[in-house]
């Protein structure tokens, strides 16, 4: 049975992936460090997990596979769950798989490198935009219906 994992720290399109699944009537897992409200929906699931570096993530990588989709925007977090089998989608709806995600993790160690040699680095990127959430929802609708065909 296909599951949504949600890693939902600074998570802007949790919302968005509730409605998702439950139109579709797949269980939903946010998962989280805490901070979160519970969810009254049947389908959606809060996972608060120790305070601890990247315990939300290990999770998340512990349960994902073959037939469930996972949100994040954490690259180790989505190399492991591509791995796994898992669909992963940014917030932003574009989609990590095995053939960008080397790239992705190439990418995250260059930033942090160049933010290590200047530390006065301003900026975090471009702010998350209307159509950033309408392109996850239309990414979302996709993974969840090609997860729904590999799952027996």
């Amino acid at each position: 049975m296909t599951t949504l994992y949600v890693d939902a720290d600074a998570c802007p399109v949790k919302a968005e992936a509730e409605r998702v699944a439950t139109r579709h009537r797949v269980a939903m897992k946010l998962v989280a460090n805490g901070g979160l409200r519970p969810s009254q929906n049947p389908f959606v699931e809060t996972v608060i997990v120790p305070d601890g570096p990247d315990v939300a993530d290990m999770w998340i990588a512990e349960r994902a596979g073959r037939g469930d989709v996972v949100v994040t925007s954490d690259m180790p977090l989505a190399a492991k769950c591509v791995e796994a089998g898992a669909q992963v989608l940014r917030h932003d709806g574009s989609e990590l798989t095995a053939r960008n995600i080397g790239q992705q993790l190439a990418m995250r160690d260059l930033m942090s490198d160049l933010r290590a040699a200047d530390p006065f680095r301003q900026g975090s990127g471009r702010s998350f935009s209307k159509s950033d959430r309408s392109r996850f929802l239309n990414a979302l609708e996709t993974a969840l219906r090609r997860a729904a065909k590999e799952t027996p």
